[in-house]
């Protein structure tokens, strides 16, 4: 073998690492950004239950009441959450469409 097929041996084989690399971190993002969105909706969730379970105890609190409130207001914020969720859910998919 000459240099010069070495060269372009080598030539090739520096182009297929680097369409290797440059896939491999195309792919990288899109998993994180997929886990990014996952946490993203369980925190939205968990956010309307601890609000509307905070509301729920206050209103208890303030009127003297048994937990009546506490128990409409879990619901709500649990209705809440998943509104929100839905909502979110809805709008990554219509930009990943």
């Amino acid at each position: 073998m000459n240099d010069s097929s070495k060269k372009d041996d080598l030539d090739q084989l520096d182009k297929k690492i680097e369409e290797f690399k440059s896939k491999k971190e195309e792919n990288r993002p899109k998993r994180l950004k997929v886990q990014n969105d996952g946490w993203r909706m369980v925190i939205e969730l968990v956010t309307g239950m601890v609000l509307g379970v905070s509301l729920g105890i206050a209103l208890d609190y303030i009127v003297g009441s048994e937990p009546i409130f506490l128990i409409i207001f879990s619901l709500l914020g649990f209705m809440a959450g998943v509104k929100t969720m839905v909502a979110t859910a809805k709008k990554m998919n219509e930009t990943n469409n």
